[in-house]
């Protein structure tokens, strides 16, 4: 394997995939096969699943974004999630890297819309997996509970083809339309993230410090 590769291989500040709780998820939930899609596919869907995902959940220090933090509070943002997902990938030696996409999300929770003042997400994260000679897209962000009160398509992964978020939703309306993409990464480009929040969106996030998600996903799915 090249120099270029083994860095999709390798702990990160971030993907802590060495942290012994991290390293029992994996065990657990990586299934009983040894063939490497197997495995991130078993991965994939524990991550999904096992972690919600809360995007008021979000913290863009080194600490904040780890893997071992994710798992310990048992929820997460899109890019927090696919960190975890890398890690469980690189400790049973599957490649892995952190994708990033600009996403237009027709979707979100009145607070969000408010606090965002657009519906533009910038920074969107994903995994992507190498796995029998290519790179694909894994999107383990939605938790099946949050699919099925926002009757959404819940985005399933065979290790094949890409799992990206789907343009609509089970009723026809708008959901997901990717905008940019920003590239590949080994580790978060906290900086560059960091730099675009801070362009983009209001940077008061008080409004979210005793904020509950799935509150307001009741709230806003009683409402539709």
């Amino acid at each position: 394997m090249n120099s270029e590769m083994r860095q999709y291989l390798q702990t990160s500040p971030t993907i802590d995939f060495d942290n012994a709780a991290v390293i029992s998820f994996i065990r657990n939930n990586s299934g009983d096969a040894t063939d490497p899609r197997k495995q991130a596919i078993s991965l994939y869907y524990a991550v999904r699943d096992g972690i919600r995902y809360d995007p008021y959940a979000i913290n863009l220090s080194v600490e904040g974004l780890r893997a071992s933090t994710t798992l310990g509070t048992g929820r997460g943002w899109c890019v927090a999630k696919a960190i975890l997902l890398a890690g469980c990938c690189r400790y049973l030696g599957i490649p892995a890297r952190l994708g990033f996409a600009d996403v237009r999300n027709h979707l979100t929770t009145a607070r969000l819309r408010e606090l965002m003042k657009t519906d533009l997400f910038f920074w969107h994260g994903y995994t992507s997996i190498y796995l029998s000679g290519t790179w694909v897209k894994a999107t383990p962000a939605f938790n099946i509970e949050l699919c099925k009160r926002f009757r959404l398509k819940p985005l399933d992964f065979d290790g094949l083809k890409d799992s990206i978020y789907h343009p609509f939703d089970l009723e026809g309306n708008k959901h997901m339309e990717y905008v940019r993409y920003r590239g590949e990464f080994a580790d978060v480009p906290i900086d560059q993230i960091i730099e675009t929040f801070r362009r983009e969106y209001a940077p008061d996030d008080s409004s979210l410090k005793e904020a509950d998600f799935d509150r307001d996903v009741e709230i806003e799915t009683q409402n539709h």
